[in-house]
């Protein structure tokens, strides 16, 4: 029987797979509708709901979610593993983050996905909406960043705890952007989807095979890394 930690990205697999099918054909969600207007003031599409400080907080979470933050957030983990003698892992970071930034914008050009026009933008947009490049790139940046230092640490304690703080950041990020108005839930649920695969093979396959080439031998395939 197939591991939770293979069946879960094979589902978030088909689920991007058919959100972008039925986006493509030209189709949309009502929900999508529902949601983005639910984080609005009623009968003013223009002012998020709640406080000032609450959507300046929000525009901060954001920024988490940028090439900026992502970006300082690579390199940063690629020199910390470069500086601890973990040059292969360090390099396959790099790598599958690079080569995850070129697949969003080939993605958001192909799809072409309008973004949301039913509210005022809280915040400044430049490409297309679907997927949402926040959400997929800081689900493949800091999914990719906890299981690459959990092949490092070879600790399953570190491995978790680096997951669960990835997950808590990459919620908030997602759901930042449908508080600001710039992208549709569908963007951010596809966005996450394609990352947990993106993130599930780059470790997989790029972290293990550079694991092996720095003599750590990582635990089989369905446990823990």
């Amino acid at each position: 029987m197939l591991s939770p930690r293979v069946l879960f990205p094979v589902a978030a697999g088909f689920a991007f797979l058919g959100l972008a099918l039925f986006i493509v054909s030209g189709r949309s969600f009502a929900f999508d509708r529902s949601i983005v207007l639910f984080f609005r003031e009623a009968g003013d599409p223009t002012s998020p709901i709640g406080p000032a400080w609450l959507q300046e907080a929000v525009r901060d979470m954001t920024a988490f979610g940028s090439f900026v933050g992502l970006g300082l957030m690579t390199i940063t983990a690629s020199l910390s593993l470069w500086i601890c003698r973990h040059r292969p892992l360090a390099i396959g970071l790099a790598v599958s983050v690079l080569a995850a930034t070129l697949a969003s914008t080939v993605l958001k050009i192909l799809i072409g996905r309008d973004r949301p026009d039913i509210v005022e933008h809280a915040a400044l947009t430049f490409t297309a909406s679907f997927p949402s490049g926040h959400a997929f790139l800081s689900a493949v940046t800091l999914l990719s960043i906890a299981g690459f230092v959990g092949l490092a640490s070879r600790r399953e304690d570190i491995a978790r705890l680096c997951v669960w703080l990835a997950w808590v950041m990459i919620v908030l990020i997602g759901l930042s952007r449908i508080y600001l108005g710039v992208h549709w839930p569908t963007d951010v649920i596809g966005g996450w989807c394609l990352g947990i695969v993106w993130s599930s093979l780059s470790i997989a396959i790029l972290g293990r095979s550079m694991a092996r080439a720095e003599g750590i031998e990582p635990p089989p395939a369905g446990q823990a890394a």
